[in-house]
């Protein structure tokens, strides 16, 4: 029989390459997202991030629509990659703002590692919690998004010292990806997307393909001895110093 992998914004670039990845593997493919699209997957669950956050029988029906897919097993891994980004600088930034960024890249990710954690213990599971380069480095316009991403690695931290032995739990700071959502914003600005990707010591951003597999590595038996850790996917664009001369 084989393992159930849970992916929610399985609907977005990273996203859909994480249900292929997966599909491809083996897996019985959960997806979650808003609405419903075209990813690789044998089952979609229609659901809303935000309300689950805050309407507490509206989690308990979705997270008994999830368990309903499980075998006997329980889940072998969930992919908590749902995610917005609220730009603003500091003055601008509403107070719904922030409920709507904490509520979706951190609250969420939090609150389906609880509900489904008989499920992830039973198959002696892993997490893999989607972070972003802006945990580590970010960029003006970015406070909202930055803060809801670096809680996330220390969520993910604090939890794998919490739970020990009874789960894995990993992050991934992606970097730039070819996503649609960004190819299409440097659509008619060749220089510019050209730029960032030489700013990265590899030479170019990253394919969603790539994020994918790392976290199909990370829920694997090879990472049996990984949890708590973030790893950087970034073609290297962290570690490089930023003077302008």
């Amino acid at each position: 029989m084989p393992k159930s992998v849970l992916v929610t914004g399985a609907n977005g670039g990273i996203g859909k390459a994480l249900c292929k990845v997966f599909a491809d593997a083996g897996y019985f493919v959960i997806a979650s997202d808003q609405v419903t699209g075209d990813c690789a997957c044998d089952v979609f669950i229609q659901a809303n991030i935000e309300t689950l956050c805050i309407d507490p029988e509206y989690r308990t029906n979705i997270f008994a629509q999830m368990r309903g897919y499980l075998s006997e097993q329980g889940l072998f891994a969930l992919v908590n990659n749902a995610a917005v980004q609220i730009l603003g600088k500091t003055e601008e930034i509403q107070v719904e703002q922030w409920r709507r960024t904490l509520d979706t890249n951190l609250i969420a990710p939090f609150l389906l590692v609880q509900g489904l954690l008989p499920e992830l213990k039973k198959a002696r599971g892993s997490v893999v919690n989607i972070s972003s380069v802006h945990a580590i480095s970010t960029k003006p316009g970015f406070v909202c998004y930055a803060t809801s991403k670096s809680a996330l690695v220390g969520m993910t931290k604090a939890m794998a010292v919490d739970l020990g032995a009874d789960l894995r739990i990993n992050a991934i700071c992606p970097g730039a990806t070819a996503t649609p959502m960004l190819l299409a914003g440097f659509e008619g600005k060749e220089e510019e997307f050209q730029q960032l990707s030489n700013m990265h010591p590899l030479g170019r951003i990253a394919q969603p393909e790539e994020i994918a597999s790392v976290a199909l590595f990370l829920v694997s038996q090879e990472a049996s001895f990984i949890t708590g850790a973030s790893l950087s996917v970034d073609g290297g664009i962290g570690s490089r110093l930023h003077d302008p001369v």
